[in-house]
This record gives structure tokens, C-alpha cells and sequence, in this order.
């Protein structure tokens, strides 16, 4: 399956990726690394969206600010369009991150509090060489109409504060969407917002995607707003992907202990929630400084294998040939090496 083993024609590539954070003990000695994301890799083709989905702490976040080039991988490769990010720096990482559409998780914190809406949008245009200014100015107007803010003229001339969250997201995505990228990356964009709102939100999302053609990922803790925007799923468990399927066979048949506890503990509306609520089982989140030996899961799998589960690392068992999950109870079926 060239999702997992690599497609030369790709958008994006992640081949077996690590960022590691170093610490420091009292400022100078080095004390260890977090390991935020530990051996990662995917492909991503044009027009297709992808859900990371995981707890927090589980190194969404790490892999996320890597791909848009805030964090430099410590080893391992990040290609987006022909690109590897280790290579760029300079204009070529400005060129680079102009390419891919960013929208935070919280709107509010997001905007610059003492611009207007159209200086917000006129910020990157600015720092990305257009110098006509008409030319900044339709593309703001076009960009305004294009995620349902109106009327125009006047959104453009107010202030973060004077609009509500739903529309503070939708200036985000504008801001986002303003370069024209190929790329988008969603970071839980929809988890600040009230419930009424949030599916408005990820359609507006969807129809972005859809007519402009853009290569997204969706990243999130909520498996229940999934179904709304993905194509594919990965799961991600202490800085590592756990499971990788489509959409459809990965919520009709999850086959990681961990994934399946993510869906029972969903909060898809539902009136059976009112009689019963589930839970990730016992425990927290491993240590990324110091994660567990073999599957970083064990320590609280219900299905735990001792002298198996504790020693070695899963490699990717194929469930279906658009399936792969990283569990030993999967022992037997084929992997990515004998492929």
C-alpha cells in the first residue's frame, strides 16, 4: 500500500520521521530527549484530507508544527512538493511555508487583537511580495465571500473582539486559504467552538477542499467529527502511528485496543450515552522522555500479551490492503516488510 511505503507522486511524504526535544538539566547538562514523534511516516496526495487523531500528548501537535516548518525534524525526511524541509531555510523556507494553509485551534488567540480583519489578511500578502495593493485588496474580498463572511466591507473593517468564535474561525481559515496553498493544516479547528457551530465549520472546510483541489490534514482528539472530512485516519499513541486505515474501515472496524477505546469513549450524539459513558482504559500516557519498552500501549491494554507486548515493538500488521495496525494481536498477518 503506497500510503504507508512511499508514492513518488505524493504532495507530501513523511519517511520515518523523529523530533525529539532535548533537555537540560539546570540549563546546560544535557538531560534527555522527549520524543514527540518517534518514526512516523505517510504520503498525502493532492486533494486528499487526512484525520491524525490521539489524545494529547501524543505528539499531534509536534508532528504538525513539522510539517509547516516551525520544528526541524531531528532525523528522518519531511518531502512536501518536491521540497525536503532539512534542505530549506531562508526564502526557501518562506517559499516553503507559504504553500501550506495553517488554522489554529483557538480563533480568538489567533488574531492580533489590534487589527482590523482586512490588515489581518493583508499581513501575508504583505510578507509574501505583493505590493499591488487593489490586487491584496480583491484578494481579501474574494477570500471573505469564498468562507461566508458578509458583507464584506464591513467584516474587513472591524476587529477580532467584534465578531463571535464561529466567525473568528472563519477569518482563520480566510487567513489561511489567502496564499493560495496546496496544503492545509488543521489544527483541531473546531474544538473551541459551541456544538451548533462546529459542523458548519468543517463543511465550509470540506468545500474549500473540494474546489480548490487542497491536500489537508485534520488533527484531532474527537473521532466524532471525522466522518464529516476524512478519507483516511491515522491513529497516534506516545509519538507513534498505531493504526492506518480509510475512514469507513477503520470506524466500521477498529482494530488497535487503543483506537476501539477512542471510539466507545467519543462523544457522538447519541441517547445511550445518557445511560452509560466509557473510558480510555486505566492509566495515563506514557512518559515520552522514558516511553515503554515493546508497545508503548501495554501498560494499559486490556489485551496484553506479557513477555510479548512488553518486549517487542509491533511492526505494521496489513489487516486489508488499506489497513494497517501496529499490534501483536495481529501476529501472523503479513507486514510493510513483506510487502
Amino acid at each position: 500500500m503506497s500510503k504507508l511505503n512511499g508514492n513518488d507522486q505524493a504532495l507530501l511524504q513523511l519517511k520515518d520521521l523523529h523530533v525529539w526535544y532535548e533537555l537540560k538539566k539546570f540549563g546546560f547538562g544535557h538531560a534527555g530527549y522527549v520524543k514527540a514523534v518517534d518514526g512516523v511516516s505517510f504520503d498525502l496526495k493532492q486533494g486528499e484530507a487526512m484525520a491524525c487523531v490521539g489524545e494529547s500528548g501524543c505528539g499531534k501537535s509536534s508532528l504538525m508544527k513539522t510539517i509547516i516548518g516551525l520544528n526541524r525534524p531531528t532525523s528522518g525526511d519531511v518531502i512536501f512538493d518536491n521540497t525536503k524541509l532539512t534542505e530549506t531555510q531562508g526564502e526557501d523556507l518562506r517559499l516553503y511555508r507559504a504553500k501550506i494553509g495553517y488554522v489554529q485551534q483557538d480563533p480568538f488567540g489567533a488574531l492580533a487583537s489590534f487589527m482590523t480583519i482586512k490588515r489581518i489578511l493583508e499581513e501575508p500578502l504583505i510578507i509574501n511580495g505583493f505590493t499591488d495593493k487593489e490586487d491584496r485588496l480583491q484578494r481579501i474580498r474574494k477570500i471573505l465571500a469564498e468562507v461566508k463572511l458578509s458583507p464584506v466591507e464591513e467584516v474587513m473593517a472591524k476587529f477580532p473582539h467584534q465578531l463571535s468564535g464561529g466567525q473568528q474561525q472563519r477569518v482563520v481559515i480566510a487567513r489561511a486559504m489567502i496564499m493560495e496553498p496546496k496544503l492545509l493544516v488543521a489544527d483541531e479547528p473546531v474544538s473551541m467552538l459551541d456544538a451548533s457551530v462546529r459542523v458548519e465549520i468543517l463543511r465550509l472546510l470540506r468545500g474549500l477542499q473540494e474546489k480548490h483541489n487542497l491536500a489537508v490534514i485534520y488533527i484531532t482528539h474527537d473521532l466524532s467529527t471525522v466522518r464529516y472530512f476524512s478519507e483516511y485516519i491515522f491513529v497516534m499513541y506516545a509519538g507513534e502511528v498505531i493504526e492506518f486505515a480509510k475512514m469507513e474501515d477503520l470506524l466500521a472496524e477498529p482494530s488497535h485496543p487503543y483506537t476501539l477505546a477512542l471510539l466507545e469513549a467519543s462523544s457522538d450524539p447519541d441517547y445511550r450515552n445518557a445511560l452509560e459513558m466509557s473510558e480510555i482504559p486505566r492509566g495515563e500516557p506514557p512518559s515520552l522522555v522514558n516511553p515503554p519498552t515493546g508497545c508503548r500501549f501495554h501498560p494499559r491494554c486490556p489485551a496484553f500479551i506479557p513477555g510479548t507486548c512488553d518486549v517487542k515493538r509491533p511492526p505494521n500488521f496489513i489487516v486489508s490492503p488499506e489497513h494497517k495496525v501496529a499490534c501483536w494481536l495481529f501476529d501472523g498477518a503479513k507486514t510493510d516488510a513483506d510487502v
